[in-house]
């Protein structure tokens, strides 16, 4: 269990973040690419991401396995600046860390030769990790990107509306059914037992899209304190309900979809199928529903994803 201690202080600079972190994102989704379950798209689209980064994947999933610890220095705090800002981060990580990160992965199963050049903070092995990253984040990651930050808007949104209403303490203890807030401690499943004492730091809550389950921290205590979470992976408790509600302002079908893309994206294809109707069908839908600004549509290769806006979400939240 990890158990992140809370003082008042700590409470008031506790905040959720408003845009997705793309190497959080990205080490995320190569977690959930080993695991079926928790990858948020279709098996389909999951096996050409194999396949496609097949050539990639032999130099990041030694650093990311399916479980257990990554190293630290993955997801520098620079990274919630953005992609390049994190791997110029990454890029100039100090060898002790370097070193001291592969120590711990490597206490666990054995490392590929090449890490060792790594762990040295040789450049060339830096940058060729960086490279391998950008790429897998461009083929990957960043064809969701509007996705992807439609539901950070969204679950931020919920999230501040409760601190509103209620306070930090009671926005904690909602978060999720892996975390238990006990005053003052925030008690969250975990793979290790580990305490994290704030020490009037506060917290950056991180939603995160290629995330199902547990919540994910960083190991070393001495680093900016961070939780990600999963975010609007499941409807809205009533979500069904509101979209009943909605039928007869949007129409049976128009309503149908806001709710099937209020927990995830989906494709135009799966919504077709999920609702028994033709894609063109869906495509007309969406359509409206995206020029009324409740939905996002994205496309990705040879498919549309569409996720609700966070004023669609609020809708189905009623």
């Amino acid at each position: 269990m990890l158990r992140i201690h809370f003082t008042g202080a700590d409470l008031a600079r506790t905040r959720v973040a408003d845009r997705p972190d793309p190497l959080w994102e990205t080490v995320l989704s190569l977690r959930a690419l080993q695991r079926p379950a928790n990858w948020p798209d279709s098996e389909a689209r999951r096996r050409e991401v194999v396949t496609r980064h097949a050539a990639d994947l032999p130099a990041l999933l030694p650093l990311v396995r399916p479980m257990g610890y990554f190293p630290d220095f993955l997801t520098p705090p620079d990274g919630a600046l953005g992609l390049e800002e994190g791997l110029e981060a990454l890029l100039h990580t100090a060898k002790p860390r370097l070193a001291g990160d592969l120590a711990i992965l490597g206490s666990e199963a054995k490392l590929p030769s090449w890490a060792r050049e790594l762990a040295a903070g040789r450049p060339g092995a830096l940058r060729r990790l960086c490279d391998t990253l950008r790429r897998y984040y461009q083929g990957v990651v960043a064809p969701v990107d509007q996705a992807m930050r439609a539901q950070v808007r969204a679950e931020r949104t919920r999230r501040m509306r409760i601190v509103d209403e209620s306070g930090t303490a009671a926005m904690l203890s909602g978060l999720s059914p892996s975390m238990r807030w006990v005053s003052p401690v925030l008690e969250v499943a975990y793979s290790v037992s580990q305490d994290l004492h704030l020490d009037g730091r506060g917290l950056l809550l991180v939603p995160t899209m290629f995330r199902s389950h547990t919540p994910v921290s960083l190991l070393d205590p001495t680093l900016p304190p961070i939780l990600t979470y999963p975010a609007l992976r499941r409807p809205y408790p009533g979500v069904a309900d509101h979209g009943k509600r909605l039928e007869p302002l949007l129409g049976r079908t128009r309503a149908a979809i806001l709710c099937s893309v209020g927990d995830r994206a989906r494709a135009t294809t799966e919504l077709a199928r999920m609702l028994a109707v033709s894609n063109a069908s869906v495509s007309q839908h969406t359509a409206v529903l995206r020029e009324a600004g409740l939905i996002t549509s994205t496309r990705q290769r040879n498919h549309v994803l569409h996720a609700a806006t966070p004023l669609g979400a609020s809708l189905l939240q009623g």
